[in-house]
């Protein structure tokens, strides 16, 4: 008997719509169909043990995977590798901004080049983003103009492609990270300008990471090339065609990109240190299901890291869930005043600004519902704040097996809307586990742990152009929809 169930998740149970039965089986289909409201979503759900253990990934040594302790650090690395690179190097990030460090940077990539010709260099960033200015700057050129002029000075040939992930960047980005300078995959969620690299006082704190591995980063360019179009991702060293022009082959590179996915890594012995390149755009993407699994897979501790909270409901749900078994979970996030979009006292506020209070409103909710387990220490909340600079790094870990590196931020945006990625540190047998805490230990350096949601104020006390602002979107009813987009 065959019995094909289409499958509705709802906060504590499933509900089974109109299914498809062989007749065989049409009796207790009936029966699950009309039950399917009160059955335990763990009934029906693909097991996630099963999920994790299936993913294909790629077999290293502990020592092969390296941790940059900070911004200044990870640009040194950056800077050095590009200069010794014999063979390829592929950046990807979502800018490369015209600004000291971006200038650095690309300084870098032609010296490169024009000392070793045979050098492969490419630059992948996101197309929008790369055309305009920065947000609340006025009218502004934007990167391109300055990719083209320096190609044009310069005679070499570094191709520089902006990826269109949506025909709007509102509806979705280029957020893939990872970048490969010959057999070395350097992954971070930073892009590249002054902060992201701390060029000068300011920075913003991102993860490091530094994998050894000759297939790895063989993957990592082999899914670069194979997103690559010579329509959907022009160049933007060279005069490029407008957005309208590129809309029918924007919707052709989406659903290419729908069926992304990482070259599978050889086969591996049961309890071997592996990396699993996971890739994703839209809902149901194998990112967001082994986001999911990782939650769900969770018996002692979830650790998060996300500036902004903003979680979808499918995490939401999942955290509740492990909390509801007695696991420890943490969150390490932004204080809204390390949020980039912050506008500090005195300076001209614009709407952007109001994001770190909208941010700060939904972890005020969300400690308020949770106050016992804040109390009890179970839940534990904590606010990354050194005072000038911002926060940006995110990720996963669970129990002492699993650590996630991506750039999503796991919010609906990243889960629905944006081109993610991600690497899965898979350690069944502790042997990264030293290098693990290390980073989490830097993390929490700036993060004390609050003990109540009265620690986060209240919305009273927020500006007056901020009041007035969420004010309207609540009015308006706008503020679910922002919530997805942003």
């Amino acid at each position: 008997m065959v019995v094909k169930l289409g499958i509705i998740r709802k906060p504590n149970v499933l509900t089974v719509p109109d299914c498809g039965f062989t007749e065989a089986g049409w009796t207790i289909g009936r029966f699950l169909c009309k039950l399917g409201h009160s059955l335990p979503r763990r009934w029906l759900q693909v097991n996630p043990e099963n999920l994790l253990a299936q993913l294909p990934g790629y077999p290293l040594a502990a020592d092969a995977i390296e941790v940059l302790p900070d911004a200044q650090a990870y640009r040194a690395c950056l800077l050095e590798r590009i200069g010794a690179a014999t063979r390829r190097i592929v950046i990807v990030a979502l800018y490369l901004q015209h600004d000291e460090a971006g200038q650095e940077v690309l300084d870098a990539l032609y010296q490169a080049k024009a000392a070793r010709p045979a050098l492969e260099i490419t630059v992948v960033v996101d197309w929008f983003r790369a055309r305009r200015g920065l947000l609340g700057a006025g009218r502004q050129p934007g990167n391109a103009a300055w990719y083209q002029a320096e190609r044009q000075s310069r005679q070499l040939d570094i191709a520089i492609h902006g990826v269109p992930v949506q025909t709007r960047e509102l509806f979705g980005v280029l957020h893939l990270k990872g970048s490969i300078i010959d057999d070395c995959v350097i992954y971070t969620g930073a892009s590249l300008n002054n902060v992201y690299l701390h060029r000068f006082d300011r920075y913003r704190l991102d993860r490091y990471h530094l994998f050894h591995s000759k297939a790895l980063a063989d993957c990592m360019v082999d899914l670069v090339q194979r997103l690559l179009h010579p329509q959907a991702t022009p160049r933007l060293d060279l005069p490029a065609p407008s957005t309208a022009d590129l809309r029918s082959d924007i919707r052709r590179l989406r659903a290419r990109m729908r069926r992304l996915t990482y070259a599978p890594g050889p086969a591996t012995e049961p309890g071997h240190l592996r990396v699993i390149p996971l890739i994703g755009v839209g809902r149901r993407n194998a990112l967001n299901k082994t986001v999911c699994a990782l939650l769900a897979v969770a018996r002692e501790r979830i650790v998060i890291s996300t500036p902004y909270f903003n979680p979808p409901r499918v995490v939401m749900r999942e955290i509740d869930d492990a909390l509801a078994r007695g696991v420890r979970v943490e969150f390490i996030v932004g204080h809204r005043t390390a949020n980039d979009f912050y506008v500090p006292p005195g300076e001209p506020f614009h709407a952007s600004g109001a994001l770190p209070y909208l941010y700060e409103d939904n972890l005020r909710a969300f400690a308020r519902r949770r106050e016992p387990l804040l109390a009890s220490g179970q839940l534990k909340i904590r606010l990354w704040n050194d005072p000038g600079h911002t926060f940006h790094a995110k990720g996963v870990w669970v129990d002492e097996r699993y650590c996630l590196l991506t750039g999503n931020n796991l919010n609906p945006r990243g889960f629905n809307l944006d081109l993610e990625n991600g690497l899965l540190i898979d350690d069944p047998l502790g042997q990264w586990r030293g290098p693990c805490e290390k980073e989490l230990s830097a993390l929490r350096e700036h993060a004390p742990a609050i003990d109540s949601a009265r620690a986060l104020g209240v919305k009273a006390e927020h500006p007056k152009p901020v009041r007035k602002l969420l004010r309207r979107l609540r009015y308006s009813r706008l503020e679910p929809l922002i919530k997805r987009v942003l």
